[in-house]
């Protein structure tokens, strides 16, 4: 069971395969995804993330998620030390946070309906769960950040989360909150963890620090992380490479 559908500005893909999944699950989902887009977008001149941002809501008459969510950015702030911000550039825009949070908890609306392989793909950052088949983990193959026909890494994974973040895509589009300019001295982060929300924010954050980002993650517990600098160099954790498929392994993947 798959299917591609365009929100929160991305294309969200889900392919389950698992039989006996409730349909509806899928569609459930997308209608999580749909409402959090509808509440957190700082594109929507209407969310409530808008509205706060304005002055035009309390935060305490805000839904009861809004205070969760910017509660979870500013412990992440801190642990940061300010290199992830929901507040950067003098506006509240917890995005960087949102988007992995929400891909977690509709992957957990999956796992509820009675699903136990599968993977949901929010533009590029993922979720997985078990194997396209019996024995196999997900491939997750990395693009590179200059050439487009070529991957950076391939991972298999079986239970995590995978998050890049570079200027590839838009380009110079992630700021350093501490300096309010462009990051620069690295092409791309991948960061891998067992959740999707603090991944994609590990992710962003490191990308943000630069030259430094590297010896961050490196001291991370439990998450592992590839940098490309800005002059070619791959720089990785000591696990990451155990994340790569042993040679010789059937290829697998969605």
């Amino acid at each position: 069971m798959a299917e591609l559908q365009h929100v929160m500005g991305m294309p969200v893909r889900v392919d389950v395969r698992d039989g006996g999944v409730d349909p509806g699950a899928v569609e459930r989902m997308f209608a999580w995804l749909r409402f959090v887009d509808a509440t957190f977008s700082p594109y929507r001149c209407d969310s409530e993330i808008a509205r706060l941002g304005r002055g035009e809501l309390a935060l305490r008459d805000a839904h009861p998620l809004v205070a969760e969510v910017l509660e979870h950015c500013e412990r992440l702030r801190r642990a940061t030390r300010g290199a992830f911000d929901a507040r950067a550039r003098g506006s509240l825009d917890p995005s960087g946070y949102v988007k992995g949070w929400s891909v977690d908890r509709a992957a957990a609306m999956l796992a509820a309906a009675g699903a136990r392989n599968f993977c949901v793909d929010g533009g590029g950052d993922l979720v997985v769960r078990g194997g396209p088949a019996p024995g196999r983990g997900w491939r997750v193959g990395i693009r590179h950040p200059r050439r487009r026909d070529r991957v950076a890494a391939v991972l298999e994974l079986t239970d995590g989360a995978v998050a890049t973040s570079g200027a590839y895509e838009r380009g110079d589009h992630i700021v350093d909150p501490r300096t309010r300019r462009p990051a620069r001295g690295v092409q791309a982060v991948t960061v891998v963890g067992p959740d999707l929300a603090t991944t994609d924010a590990c992710a962003t954050a490191a990308f943000a620090m630069g030259e430094g980002g590297p010896a961050w993650t490196g001291r991370l517990r439990g998450y592992e992380a590839l940098t490309i600098m800005s002059d070619d160099r791959v720089l990785s954790t000591p696990g990451f490479d155990r994340l790569r498929p042993r040679e010789g392994q059937d290829p697998g993947g969605p």
